[in-house]
């Protein structure tokens, strides 16, 4: 089972690492950047190179690393654009220093442009930015469907997926509070939802979990997290999750409003559930 938490990366790689392993985690989740964007932090090879070996002796999962929010592929301004996709670009080279990992971003608003218009952009950029050779899987994140995000349903995904050149680089990161939020059952009807994303994007593109309880009932559109099992998901969701067979060999994230003491507690009641 690999679980972890959305970590600081103030103090680099290894530190991450280190802060994982005292809370029971074996993988992590961090910001690339301030997530209001602007300019990342110099890579230091050295603690890379350290935190490459540990990763491997202490048998760590694949990690996340998390585009900032700012970040708009499908906005109305092309200066907003530009950035996102500058941004974007630069992170995928930073994390060749750290090959074969995954970088999650949430697809875009189309603030008024519409599904199609914003859908397009988001395909646009991806194949601008994305490049041969690149080791990272690219993640689109499954969104709530507040105001006018895309990623709201899995065929809005798909639409991106089948405009993208570098398929192979594509995957998918399931939200529990999101798809909740945007009115999948995940809770009553877990195997249709998944034999449903199946159908609609398959199966073997979802490449990580992000494990958030929603302060808001199924529909909602809204994305405000609760602790595992304080929420509208409550505990036996995550139970079927962590114990699902598509589901349970894939890194699974905590996004929870939590410090490092209560993801150790989240961890460990997770880990429990495993049957």
């Amino acid at each position: 089972m690999f679980i972890g938490a959305h970590l600081s990366s103030s103090k680099g790689y290894t530190a991450m690492l280190e802060t994982a392993k005292s809370i029971g985690a074996n993988t992590f989740q961090f910001f690339t950047r301030n997530p209001r964007g602007g300019a990342a932090k110099p890579l230091d090879s050295k603690d890379i190179d350290t935190f490459l070996t540990l990763k491997e002796e202490e048998g760590f999962g694949t990690i996340l690393a998390h585009a900032p929010y700012t970040l708009n592929l499908c906005s109305a301004k092309p200066e907003v654009r530009e950035f996102a996709e500058n941004t974007f670009k630069d992170d995928l080279l930073r994390l060749e220093q750290t090959p074969y990992q995954l970088y999650n971003f949430h697809p875009g608003s189309h603030v008024g442009q519409g599904e199609e218009t914003g859908i397009e952009l988001i395909a646009n950029a991806l194949n601008n930015v994305m490049f041969e050779g690149m080791t990272t899987t690219v993640l689109l994140e499954t969104m709530a469907g507040k105001g006018s995000e895309i990623g709201k349903t899995f065929e809005e995904l798909r639409e991106i997926i089948d405009r993208t050149d570098m398929k192979d680089n594509i995957g998918v990161c399931l939200d529990t509070c999101h798809v909740s939020d945007a009115g999948y059952d995940i809770t009553n009807h877990l195997d249709e939802v998944l034999g449903e994303f199946d159908r609609i994007i398959g199966i073997d593109r979802l490449r990580a979990l992000h494990l958030n309880d929603s302060k808001n009932p199924i529909g909602a559109h809204k994305d405000r997290h609760e602790k595992i099992g304080e929420g509208f998901l409550g505990i036996k969701t995550f139970e079927n999750i962590v114990n699902n067979p598509l589901l349970c060999e894939l890194p699974m994230f905590l996004e929870t409003p939590n410090e490092l003491d209560g993801y150790a507690k989240e961890i460990a009641l997770l880990k429990s559930l495993r049957r």
